[in-house]
C-alpha cells in the first residue's frame, strides 16, 4: 500500500513525463502539426515551395471553343507540359504546387484535336481567375473604411487600448 501511495505523490520528473506525453498526444493529433514543424528527416532543412507546369484558371477554360486550331489554343492556355510523339492529337496541361516537401495541389488538363481543330477537353476542376482570387484575398484582408481612416497610426493604437 505504501509504494502506491509512492505514486500518487506529486514529482518534477513525474510532472515532466506527463507534461511530455501529453503535449505528444496532443501534437499527433493535428493534421497541420506537418505542415508548420518539420519532421525529424528534413529537421533543419528548407525546402522551397515550388511551382510546376501550366496554371490554368476556369476563365481560360472558358475561353476554349469546339474548332479553334492549334496556335489559338496555345494562345489561350500556352505551351503545353506534355506532348506526346505518339499520339500528337492530344496535350497534356499538368500542374502541381509542392510546399516544404509535400504535394499541395496537382491538376490535370486534357485537349484533344482532330483533324488540327479542337475536339474536345477534359480534365480537373480549375481554380477561378488570378484577378478574382485577388479580388476575394483582397476583400478578406481589408476593409474599405480601413483605408478612408484618416486618423495617424498613433491615434489608431490609443483608440485600440480604450476598447
Amino acid at each position: 500500500m505504501a509504494s502506491f501511495l509512492s505514486l500518487l505523490r506529486p514529482s518534477p520528473a513525474r510532472f515532466a513525463i506527463v507534461t511530455a506525453a501529453l503535449a505528444a498526444l496532443l501534437c499527433a493529433g493535428c493534421a497541420t502539426v506537418d505542415t508548420y514543424f518539420p519532421t525529424l528527416r528534413s529537421f533543419g532543412v528548407y525546402k522551397l515551395d515550388v511551382n510546376q507546369g501550366n496554371y490554368l484558371s476556369q476563365d481560360m477554360v472558358n475561353k476554349l471553343k469546339v474548332g479553334q486550331t492549334r496556335q489559338q489554343v496555345r494562345q489561350l492556355l500556352g505551351t503545353p507540359l506534355l506532348v506526346s510523339a505518339f499520339r500528337d492529337n492530344r496535350w497534356d496541361y499538368v500542374y502541381e504546387f509542392n510546399r516544404q516537401g509535400h504535394v499541395v495541389e496537382h491538376r490535370t488538363f486534357t485537349v484533344y484535336f482532330v483533324d488540327e481543330k479542337l475536339a474536345r477537353w477534359e480534365g480537373d476542376e480549375m481554380p477561378a481567375s488570378v484577378a478574382e482570387l485577388n479580388r476575394e484575398a483582397l476583400a478578406r484582408t481589408s476593409s474599405e473604411d480601413a483605408w478612408n481612416d484618416q486618423r495617424s497610426w498613433l491615434d489608431r493604437l490609443v483608440d485600440l487600448f480604450r476598447k
